[in-house]
């Protein structure tokens, strides 16, 4: 019998990856990490602290290598107990960054943000559909997904199909997939026993998670953006300042 306990467990502890060196950025990431960059005058992450915020998040995890000095001034800055800084000494890229800060993270499943996330809600804010979907019974990893034929910026041929359960698979290396990964997921702590020592990437805990049939994903029903590079900046910003001018002239 499904324990109710499991699939309607409240997640209110999440990470953001902001260490990386955000190269195909440059220059605009030679002088500030690239989860500072300002989109509309905001910084990608403090829009991703707000939304974690109003979803109720009491625990955010932020890690930093490159740049980390000012990443760490952002969130002293803020003046928030629920902001925790992860200090890494050498770049151990979005795998050995979650490990560094399990000890920070605690025991139960929790949100993992990549810093340079740009998305807009559906009809409901995308983390609170992500956190009602989470069904500990069934899976270790839900990945929140976004339609590769709508994701604004994106020029890749996606990442997963996803069958009618919700279940995931790597599509075939020259193949096109429906889905794209958007940078948001859930992970359970128990996908890191035995994790490797330093660098190393989140891939390889979602291929865990796929040997044993625990990989699953969410449809994003908002819109999702990519922000790779000064031109897909300009495009991104562009395209949101399109959409909030009605919002803005009431």
């Amino acid at each position: 019998m499904e324990n109710p306990t499991e699939k309607f467990m409240k997640i209110t502890t999440a990470m953001i990856l902001a260490a990386g060196f955000g190269k195909r950025m440059r220059p605009i990431t030679d002088t500030i990490p690239k989860p500072l960059v300002p989109v509309l005058g905001q910084p990608m992450l403090g829009t991703i602290i707000d939304q974690l915020k109003a979803s109720g998040f009491d625990r955010i995890v932020v890690n930093g290598f490159y740049l980390k000095e000012q990443i760490r001034d952002f969130l002293e800055n803020k003046n928030d107990a629920s902001l925790v800084f992860s200090e890494e000494d050498s770049i151990l890229e979005t795998g050995g960054g979650v490990t560094l800060a399990l000890p920070k993270l605690g025991d139960n499943p929790f949100v993992v943000i990549n810093g340079d996330v740009c998305w807009l809600d559906g009809a409901e804010p995308a983390l609170d559909r992500l956190v009602e979907h989470w069904d500990e019974s069934k899976m270790d990893a839900l990945l929140l997904l976004h339609p590769t034929s709508s994701a604004i910026g994106y020029e890749g041929n996606g990442d997963f199909t996803m069958n009618p359960e919700g279940y995931l698979a790597r599509k075939n290396e020259s193949d096109p997939a429906p889905f794209v990964y958007a940078g948001i997921q859930i992970l359970h702590p128990k996908l890191f026993k035995d994790a490797p020592e330093g660098a190393f990437s989140l891939n390889e805990i979602f291929d865990k998670a796929l040997a044993d049939n625990r990989l699953c994903g969410l449809k994003h029903d908002g819109e999702w953006f990519h922000v790779g590079t000064p031109e897909g900046l300009i495009e991104v910003e562009g395209i949101l300042r399109n959409k909030m001018r009605p919002l803005l002239n009431r």
